[in-house]
């Protein structure tokens, strides 16, 4: 299916000068509609699709000005060019303030109507980069809710409440632990769900870049500052003004750096590699790192100054392996992800015996081990099920243990077996609790139906306290 033309709104009192204007856009292959006033201007800006208006200064009842000024509010996208036949300073700066992209004079003579056709382009672009980057932006915020982070772990989603908390403020934050739990999926939720989300994120690997070189790209630097420095170039922090900068792996940051970090906690303010020129810098700053900083303090590799200034407000992620009722979730989303983004491959489903694996596995690589895990065996796999002998050596001799210790497995997934009873029990337990004991309600949020609900609760023993159990 082609695309739709362009379509764009003249307004003007003139017929003659509504024509004119037609035939030289026309020519240029835009769909022209007219109006000859505001109030039917707005008329067919509420009720159709547009990418551009070109209206006139002076009409009958409201002015150009206050046309384009409705316009902003009803539709902010929409950019408009005001066309003058009284062009003075005052009226240029009016029609800039009114929110037009830009403004011409009349009469159009046939060099104008070049620079006219040029204008219309660059308006209907910059309004298209202008939604597409909402567009993104809004993608974003969508992707990095808190309820789109899988995990159902009573750690996890106290993790989560806090974020939640702390999200809209300023409050330097950070975030602690194993590598692959998901520090930076944190980092972003705290951003995208804050004040800052349309300025940048911008993310920095301490530990990826020579120390050598993470000044500048810190802090910018300008021409002739050293050697290959054969222009000025910003730092992240210059391009994260406004915004919010997630600094990771920071315990991997020397001391010389940490003292010029501290200064921008304390000051907001920086030099730029070989300037004599302090910048200033609007930005939230959030840390992360795998390493105990407490124990950096204490061996002289880390400043306690700094440690207090970034350690605000700390958040710590749970490994995975004290999360092992989230990996069934976790695989099923990353299941999802893959299918999604590849879909030439499945259908494709993992078999109770190695989701059992998968399970009882210790994950020192934690959430991310696990994602690239099933991304490589769904690509290898292709369609089919994923039985346990697709697993890894590693994760069969898991499996195998699971299996001997309880061989039967239900057809919803959950493992009945005495290596994992307590965590099925605790799932079951939580899904109920969430639900209020509303046994329909927590066999849809368990992905079972409710007669066998009902056989796991007698089975494991579970009841509420003082209360019946059905």
């Amino acid at each position: 299916m082609s695309e739709r033309n362009t379509q764009i709104l003249v307004v003007d009192d003139q017929e003659l000068y509504r024509r004119a204007l037609r035939r030289v856009l026309s020519r240029a292959g835009h769909e022209v509609v007219e109006a000859r006033d505001a109030s039917e201007a707005m008329g067919i800006v509420t009720s159709q699709p547009l990418d551009l208006v070109l209206c006139d200064v002076k009409m009958p009842g409201l002015s150009g000005f206050e046309l384009v000024r409705q316009i902003r509010d009803a539709c902010p996208d929409l950019p408009c060019i005001i066309i003058t036949g009284y062009a003075s300073s005052e009226s240029s700066v009016e029609a800039l303030r009114s929110g037009a992209f830009w403004y011409l004079e009349k009469p159009l003579e046939p060099a104008q109507q070049d620079v006219l056709r040029r204008l219309v382009d660059q308006a209907i672009e910059h309004s298209r980069l202008k939604t597409h980057n909402r567009l993104l932006q809004d993608q974003l915020q969508s992707r990095y809710r808190f309820d789109n982070i899988v995990g159902a772990d009573s750690g996890l989603r106290s993790v989560l409440e806090v974020v939640g908390k702390v999200a809209d403020t300023d409050t330097t934050v950070l975030i602690t632990g194993e590598s692959g739990t998901g520090k930076e999926l944190i980092a972003r939720a705290l951003h995208y769900n804050s004040r800052r989300a349309d300025r940048p994120l911008v993310t920095v690997n301490c530990g990826a870049i020579p120390e050598e070189l993470l000044e500048s790209e810190l802090f910018g630097h300008v021409k002739g500052a050293f050697t290959n420095a054969v222009s000025s170039r910003e730092g992240r922090f210059a391009l994260a003004d406004g915004g919010t900068i997630f600094l990771d792996e920071i315990g991997d940051m020397s001391q010389n750096l940490q003292v010029k970090l501290l200064r921008v906690l304390q000051e907001k303010s920086f030099d730029p590699v070989g300037s004599n020129r302090t910048l200033t810098t609007d930005v939230r700053v959030v840390a992360a790192t795998n390493q105990d900083l407490e124990l950096a303090q204490r061996e002289g590799r880390f400043r306690e100054d700094l440690f207090y200034r970034l350690n605000v407000l700390p958040i710590e992620l749970p490994a995975l392996r004290h999360r092992r009722e989230d990996v069934p979730l976790l695989v099923r989303h990353f299941l999802k992800n893959v299918l999604e983004q590849e879909p030439q491959l499945g259908p494709c489903r993992f078999t109770e015996e190695a989701l059992a694996g998968l399970v009882d596995y210790e994950w020192p690589g934690n959430v991310r081990e696990l994602e690239n895990l099933v991304r490589r065996l769904v690509i290898l796999k292709r369609k089919g099920d994923i039985q346990q002998a697709d697993l890894p050596p590693s994760l069969r001799s898991h499996a195998a243990t699971a299996d001997t210790a309880a061989p039967h497995l239900t057809s919803e997934g959950l493992v009945l077996s005495d290596v994992l009873a307590d965590w099925e029990r605790q799932l079951v337990l939580q899904a109920l609790e969430r639900t209020h004991w509303n046994k329909n309600q927590a066999a849809k949020l368990l992905g079972m139906k409710r007669p066998t609900l009902v056989d796991r609760i007698r089975r494991l023993g579970i009841s509420p306290e003082g209360s019946d159990a059905d």
